[in-house]
């Protein structure tokens, strides 16, 4: 019987690690549950979910070129044992260049007022840029000596 990804297969549990669990498969072949692949939850210590010597059913995940074959416990469950993963709740978009606090004091502005208020921010950026730079290149009659 060739072990084929994919398919589920019944095996034992030969040895246990801190990342995961290794399990004989009917052909002989042994192949790695990773700690990841045991339970939907978390699992801190391995040793709770599994002991060598458990049957357990697999999924075969891949089979490596040079013989190496990951096994998942948690997949080879039906979809109906597997417990639903709650939806996360929706959170509201934000956008970056505006704060909350600002939307809701100021009345919507038309284009031109937009406009207006870039050209404002636009200025006063270009400017405290242009004083900076000047007064470390030595500009407006700085001296140079």
């Amino acid at each position: 019987m060739s072990i084929e990804v994919g398919s589920k297969v019944q095996g034992k549990v030969t040895g246990i690690t801190n990342f995961g669990a290794f399990v004989e498969l009917p052909d002989g072949k042994t192949g790695l549950v990773h700690i990841s692949e045991v339970a939907d939850n978390y699992v801190k210590d391995i040793n709770e979910h599994l002991k060598v010597g458990d049957e357990v059913e697999v999924k075969v995940m891949n089979v490596e070129a040079d013989g190496k074959i990951g096994l998942s416990i948690r997949k080879a469950k039906p979809q109906a044992e597997r417990p639903e993963r709650p939806e996360r709740p929706a959170r509201p978009r934000r956008d970056n260049r505006s704060n909350d606090r600002n939307e809701r004091h100021q009345p919507k502005e038309n284009f031109e007022q937009k406009m207006a208020r870039f050209l404002k921010d636009s200025d006063e950026r270009l400017a405290t840029l242009k004083r900076a730079t000047e007064s470390k290149r030595g500009g407006r009659g700085a001296r140079r000596g």
